[in-house]
């Protein structure tokens, strides 16, 4: 199972930005896809869920409204996209592939930094 993550991002404030996420190994459709992300020196935030079956969503309250989750199952990639970016929106950006049971695996890390 891999999840290969795109590359680090650089945004002015009020700007978006879009991670992406390609997974492989595995039946994209059978797990779900959480994304999660961690400020510096702060703990792992959970952001919210995306159901590749149906494009179903879940998002953290804390996200309402500036966070979008899509899922492509013709190329197994899975997106967040931020808006009205807050440099307080730094960090390291997680994708996370879960069965729904015991098993799950994490994509290596999106950096996101927000800056003038």
């Amino acid at each position: 199972v891999q999840l290969v993550q795109s590359g680090a991002e650089l945004r002015n404030p009020g700007a978006s930005v879009k991670v992406s996420c390609k997974a492989s190994g595995y039946t994209f459709t059978s797990y779900y896809i959480d994304w999660v992300r961690q400020a510096p020196g702060q703990g792992l935030e959970w952001m919210g869920r995306i159901d590749p079956v149906d494009g179903h969503t879940k998002y953290a309250q804390k996200f309402q409204g500036r966070v979008t989750f899509t899922a492509d199952t013709s190329t197994t990639t899975a997106y967040v996209e931020l808006s009205s970016l807050k440099p307080e929106d730094t960090g390291v950006y997680y994708c996370n592939a879960w069965d729904g049971d015991y098993l799950d695996y994490w994509g290596r890390g999106t950096q996101v930094t927000v800056s003038s």
